[in-house]
């Protein structure tokens, strides 16, 4: 399986978050799934790829030409191939056709607007592929619970929180990933819930 994941790209982040997402890393190429990620070489975006690596595991790497030509971050060297388009957007559209599924670990705004983009398609049927959050420590309590306040208040169908799964436990994360796919028939069914 080719797993997409999602992450910080700071170089400045709590070393605890590094060493759970290096075994991540570790874990998937064990497991025998495939990295897809943006090809950053620092934060969590590094430590995947590097934790997929020390196990010989693929990786692909993504990250838009300006980064290299603007210095914008460290690109990884690690990558078995990397692809290099002209935008943001072209990333994102790359990396998803590129995955099976995808896992969400820490990170900042970028990391967001990637989960939220790949949420909202999947809620709009245009791709039932299944995604994990890596809640470490509590990370992504607050975006939970600003969820689950919009569901109380009738912004987002409660049955959007069937769309992802959200834990701690790495097992799980794999479990789900891996498990029989749910089909939705139509976008109307997930948005009447």
């Amino acid at each position: 399986m080719r797993i997409c994941v999602y992450g910080a790209a700071s170089p400045a982040i709590d070393k605890k978050y590094i060493l759970k997402v290096e075994e991540l890393g570790r874990e998937m190429a064990r497991r025998g799934h495939s990295l897809v990620f943006g090809g950053g070489g620092n934060g969590l975006m590094g430590a995947v790829a590097r934790g997929v690596k020390e196990e010989n595991g693929y990786i692909l790497g993504v990250i838009p030409k300006f980064f290299r030509r603007d210095a914008v971050e460290e690109i990884s060297d690690i990558c078995d191939e990397l692809i290099e388009p002209d935008t943001m957007r072209e990333r994102k559209q790359i990396m998803e056709e590129n995955a099976d599924a995808f896992i969400m670990v820490p990170g900042g705004i970028g990391t967001y607007e990637e989960f939220f983009e790949i949420l909202t398609s999947k809620q709009l049927c245009q791709h039932n592929k299944p995604i994990a959050v890596y809640n470490i420590d509590g990370f992504y309590d607050e975006m939970d619970g600003a969820i689950r306040s919009a569901i109380k208040k009738y912004f987002i169908k409660e049955r959007c929180l069937d769309l992802y799964l959200m834990t701690e436990n790495v097992d799980e994360i794999f479990n789900h990933i891996t498990a029989p796919v749910k089909e939705v028939k139509t976008v109307k069914e997930l948005k009447d819930g």
